[in-house]
């Protein structure tokens, strides 16, 4: 079920992209602007002040693009890229955005951003309140067309290479065709936490943290500088 209202915030340095997007929204219902933003710096004040559930952001801005931006946000809310260039589109991807829109921006094409939005966000919450529960110990994995019970506490680590994770088990290695952002949402963080944009780990397998990794058994696991002060204040 969705929620009652999204809060978006959209972050352009052009007036009139600005008011396309407010316009396009306007046709869908659930979904409140709480904040305009002309550059990334205004958009770390607002998002420090209001619960924000998705950007649409540019990202050819003055000081700080849109890419960088999104990267030096440890928990982001989904994003939406608006822009004028293609060329910034796998990049872009790869920090797990919902959709990438060129300008000019049809409300089809918007449309279907926003049903990706919803789809993803309906995903989410199912599957957190499934596995979120007091006596929960496991999660189910997708893999081909049955779901695979794996117990948290035999998960070793899971990384991610671009659509798929590889879940590594104290038994075997699971690929699994899932984005680590999702699957990051479905673990208790009290288990697990995030160390580099493409590894999540076991905080009770971990047997060494070094100054710019993680020892698991024989396996090592880079740490992330964006990702590095979380982990500090678990182990210290």
């Amino acid at each position: 079920m969705d929620k009652l209202i999204y809060n978006c915030l959209i972050v352009d340095d052009e007036p009139i992209a600005i008011r396309v997007i407010k316009k396009h929204l306007a046709e869908f219902k659930n979904f409140h602007v709480a904040g305009e933003c002309n550059n990334a710096i205004e958009a770390i004040e607002m998002l420090s002040k209001t619960n924000i559930d998705l950007i649409f952001l540019d990202i050819q801005m003055p000081q700080i693009s849109g890419v960088e931006f999104l990267k030096n946000l440890s928990h982001p809310p989904k994003v939406i890229f608006t822009t004028a260039y293609r060329e910034y589109a796998i990049e872009a991807f790869d920090l797990d955005v919902i959709d990438y829109l060129l300008k000019p921006i049809s409300l089809l094409r918007f449309s279907k951003a926003i049903n990706r939005f919803l789809q993803r966000m309906n995903e989410t919450h199912l599957e957190i309140s499934t596995t979120t529960s007091l006596n929960v110990d496991h999660i189910f994995l997708k893999v081909d067309k049955k779901l695979y019970k794996v117990l948290f506490d035999e998960i070793l680590f899971i990384e991610s290479f671009g659509d798929y994770l590889l879940v590594y088990t104290e038994h075997e290695k699971i690929t699994v065709k899932e984005r680590i952002s999702h699957l990051e949402g479905q673990l208790p963080s009290e288990l697990f936490l995030r160390v580099h944009r493409g590894f999540i780990v076991s905080l009770k397998k971990i047997s060494a943290v070094l100054s710019g990794q993680i020892e698991i058994g024989e396996h090592k696991i880079p740490i992330g500088r964006n990702y590095k002060a979380e982990l500090d204040k678990i182990i210290h």
